[in-house]
């Protein structure tokens, strides 16, 4: 198993931790999420399949009587140690299900949400964590460039179709760090850049510092929704690319637009299986617009995480790239 992240490792109650230690000896993979829920079996999820630990540190590929079963200790063990016994400092990241630790690392949670008008207030009794290890594979990208890069130092507005857990986020991080850097190779200079990351996931930051590579005319509008993120830039950020990460809603749509008609490039993702799956779903499809993305990639994990499938340019109506 590839070594765990010291930032996780020191995130977990001293049980889990020891468990999750002794499981790497058995362990053959790459950790991707390590799974908590209250009086049901510890799991690490990687190679795209599910794994039970032991008492003893024995991993499994099935449930069975031997499987550590997590406590409540466990849970409330963990979840202190990721506040850093400071629940009321991380309030804010809590109301959005989640905690981003040091080398942007994310922690889902679970429990009982309250809610107060239309808001979360809190999320309090947390019965369940999803630990995410966050990984940055430079030059994930390098096949995609070509098509996202364009003429005179500018890029296709491009939309990435994916299911999830397919890699659309660690490649749509090295599209950001290349188009922010500039690629030799295209003898593309590179473009001041504007991430709305929404839910830390393209950064990665923990205390407003990035923790992923990111390049160097890159801005980020962390914790921000979408579309007042992208108006906001519009008007004081002077982007010539932004990018966000799972657009959805028909106010985030609509600011594409407007981003649109302010001359800005535009990068950003979609769940989906492919094309005809987006044209199926009303809202959506608006997205398949060619006034508003030239280029389209739909990726898969049919080969692993970041399988480009195909290829699509819109002005063109044409594929341009099947697996």
């Amino acid at each position: 198993m590839n070594k765990l992240p010291e930032e996780i490792v020191n995130s977990l109650s001293p049980r889990i931790k020891t468990l999750v230690h002794n499981a790497s000896y058995d362990f053959r993979g790459e950790i991707e999420e390590i799974r908590m829920r209250v009086k049901r079996p510890l799991m690490l999820i990687g190679n795209n399949k599910e794994y039970f630990i032991s008492d003893k540190g024995r991993v499994f590929t099935k449930f069975n009587s031997e499987c550590y079963i997590v406590s409540s200790e466990d849970i409330e063990q963990t979840f202190q140690i990721i506040c850093k016994h400071s629940i009321h400092s991380f309030l804010e990241d809590i109301k959005k299900g989640f905690i981003t630790v040091r080398g942007g690392h994310r922690v889902g949670l679970g429990g009982k949400v309250l809610i107060e008008g239309d808001n979360i207030k809190n999320i309090k009794h947390i019965s369940s964590l999803n630990i995410r290890i966050s990984k940055q594979v430079l030059n994930c990208s390098k096949r995609v460039l070509r098509h996202i890069i364009s003429s005179s130092n500018k890029i296709n507005n491009t939309l990435i179709i994916s299911p999830p857990q397919c890699g659309k986020t660690t490649l749509l991080r090295d599209i950001v760090r290349n188009i922010s850097n500039g690629v030799d190779e295209y003898n593309f200079e590179g473009l001041k850049t504007v991430v709305i990351d929404e839910r830390n996931e393209i950064s990665g930051s923990y205390l407003g510092m990035p923790q992923m590579d990111i390049g160097i005319r890159t801005d980020i509008i962390e914790s921000c929704p979408k579309d007042i993120g992208i108006m906001m830039v519009l008007r004081a950020m002077s982007p010539n690319v932004i990018v966000t990460d799972e657009i959805g809603s028909s106010k985030e749509i609509n600011a594409l637009y407007n981003a649109l008609n302010g001359g800005v490039s535009l990068i950003t993702t979609v769940h989906g299986y492919g094309m005809e799956d987006i044209q199926n779903r009303k809202e959506i499809n608006r997205l398949l617009d060619k006034e508003l993305f030239k280029k389209v990639i739909v990726l898969s994990n049919r080969l692993g995480p970041g399988t480009v499938e195909k290829i699509y340019d819109l002005e063109e109506k044409r594929c341009l790239f099947v697996s």
